[in-house]
Parts: structure tokens; C-alpha cells; sequence
């Protein structure tokens, strides 16, 4: 099996657990704490890979530890504005919403970087955002502040995803990612410290189980596996793979939160499904048009 290949399984099985992860993180937090339970999830994952990693983790150099924690900055606004979104709006459409990354990719791509891509890949990236809007917009053609905090969150994870895809095809950036996890761990902690109701050990056991399952899976394991697959895959189109997340998402939140699977998740997330078929069509253009800037034989 060719490294492509797997690390596309591998990606798709790490959707899984994030999907899984949003409704485990609603249940952990509550309505409070997100920053306590960022840094406790953040701390262990650093833990873990720094046994996982010991060998890039004795050669750590200046180089590494400032790559990894210019990663780290995008990274944990991301996920700290979806953990906030988690504890405003229902999981389902919370991991639904936070798939808008994979629009964002082409056009900051292409605004701020001048950077091109294919044309399937703007043709699914438009149709993850109709399923989107089918989701997320409301009866009253307005966006919660769940679903805002969310958005803003997949920005800074599309910036996130951009930086990553530059710096492995730049060098090994394996021995970036204890680093980038340790600065995460260093800045939640630090925001956390500046509240003055933090409780640094919650008496809740659903907190902890919390910790451990998003420590250990959607967090090393996941942020592991798109970091070295970005060698293999763009940016853009590992944006798409993780579409699959917001389904496994609403299925888990129905199971774990019992939240209703509406027709409205149903029809978005069948139109974010038909996205991610759009990005692994094999098909192309005659002469590879120009539409939206893009160029000649640009790898997506």
C-alpha cells in the first residue's frame, strides 16, 4: 500500500475520533473550564509523545522549537473557539460548522499567498459550503454565537493547516511536534492561570475520561498523522477528508448526548459528503482552464 493511500485510511479513522471527540468534550466541560481542559489535554498528549518521540525529543534544537511553536499559536486559537462553540450550541452542529475550513484553505491560499489549486477542489469546497449553510443558518436567517466562535476557530485552523503544509514539504517536521504540543500546553496554561474561578482539579469524572480520550486520540494521534501526511497530501484536500468528521460527529452526539439527527444535518451533511466524493474524482480540465487564478498542473 502506497504512503498516500494509508495515510488517507489514517486520516479518515482519526476523523472518527474527532467527531466522537466533540460530543466527549460537551459532556467534560459543561458550560465552564475550557481552557483548564485545553491544557490537561494538551499536557498528556505532550507526555505521551515525548515518549513516542524521545529520539527527535533528545535532538530538540532551536530550529524545531520554534517552528513547533509558531504552529502551536494558530492551533490552540483554533480549538479553544470551538470549545467555546461546543458550549453554546449542540455538538452535532458545532463539528458540522467547523468544517468550513475547508473553504477557507483555497481562498486564503489564494488571497493572501498567491497560491492556486485545482478547480474540483473549489467545486467541493462550494459544496461543503452550501451543506453548511443548510446546517448552521437558522430560522431566522441568523448565526448563533456558537456557530460564530466556530467559524472564527476554523479560520485559525485553516491558517494552522496552511503552516503545516508548507513546513513538511519544507523539511521532517516530526521533530516539531512535541514542541508545538508543549507551547500549547504552556498557553493554556497561561490562560487558565489568569482566571480566578479555575478549579485545577474538577471532582467530575466525565472531566477526566474527557481528557484522556481527547488527549490520547484526537489529539496525538490525529495531529501526529495530518502533520506527516501533509508530505503526501495538500492542505486542501486533507481539509475535505476531514468532512467525514462532522458525520461521524452527528452520530456520536446522537448516541452519546441523544441529540436529534434533524433533516436539515441530514441534507447539509449529505451535501458535505458529496464534497469530499467532488475532491477524489479523477477528472480534468481541457488545458487545465483558468477559473478563479488557478494554474497549470497545480497539485491538489
Amino acid at each position: 500500500m502506497e504512503k498516500r493511500t494509508l495515510f488517507l485510511i489514517l486520516l479518515i479513522l482519526g476523523t472518527a475520533f474527532w467527531g466522537i471527540s466533540f460530543s466527549v468534550t460537551k459532556l467534560a466541560i459543561g458550560q465552564s473550564q475550557p481552557l483548564l481542559f485545553l491544557f490537561y489535554r494538551f499536557f498528556l498528549a505532550t507526555m505521551v509523545l515525548s515518549v513516542v518521540f524521545w529520539k527527535y525529543v533528545k535532538k530538540l534544537n532551536l530550529a524545531s522549537i520554534k517552528t513547533g511553536a509558531s504552529l502551536a499559536i494558530p492551533l490552540v486559537l483554533g480549538i479553544y473557539l470551538q470549545t467555546l462553540g461546543i458550549t453554546h450550541t449542540s455538538a452535532s452542529q458545532c463539528s458540522f460548522v467547523a468544517g468550513i475550513t475547508v473553504v477557507m484553505i483555497p481562498v486564503i491560499k489564494l488571497l493572501i499567498y498567491r497560491k492556486s489549486t485545482s478547480l474540483k477542489i473549489w467545486i467541493a469546497a462550494f459544496t461543503a459550503l452550501i451543506g453548511l449553510f443548510v446546517i448552521s443558518i437558522n430560522d431566522h436567517l441568523r448565526i448563533g454565537t456558537g456557530d460564530l466562535y466556530t467559524i472564527v476557530g476554523a479560520f485559525c485552523f485553516a491558517i494552522y493547516l496552511i503552516q503545516i503544509e508548507k513546513e513538511s514539504k519544507a523539511g521532517d517536521i516530526v521533530p516539531t511536534i512535541v514542541p508545538m504540543f508543549a507551547t500549547c500546553a504552556l498557553l493554556t496554561f497561561l490562560l487558565a492561570a489568569f482566571q480566578n474561578d479555575t478549579v485545577w482539579v474538577p471532582q467530575q469524572q466525565t472531566f477526566w475520561i474527557g481528557i484522556i480520550f481527547c488527549a490520547l486520540f484526537s489529539t496525538a494521534y490525529m495531529y501526529t498523522i495530518s502533520n506527516i501526511a501533509q508530505k503526501y497530501i495538500s492542505a486542501e484536500r486533507v481539509s475535505i477528508i476531514y468532512l467525514f468528521e462532522p458525520v461521524f460527529g452527528a452520530f456520536a452526539a446522537h448516541f452519546i448526548l441523544g441529540e436529534e439527527i434533524t433533516s436539515r444535518l441530514i441534507m447539509g451533511g449529505g451535501l458535505i459528503f458529496l464534497a469530499t466524493l467532488i475532491s477524489e474524482l479523477k477528472w480534468k480540465m481541457p488545458n487545465q482552464l483558468a477559473v478563479f487564478g488557478l494554474s497549470k498542473g497545480k497539485k491538489d
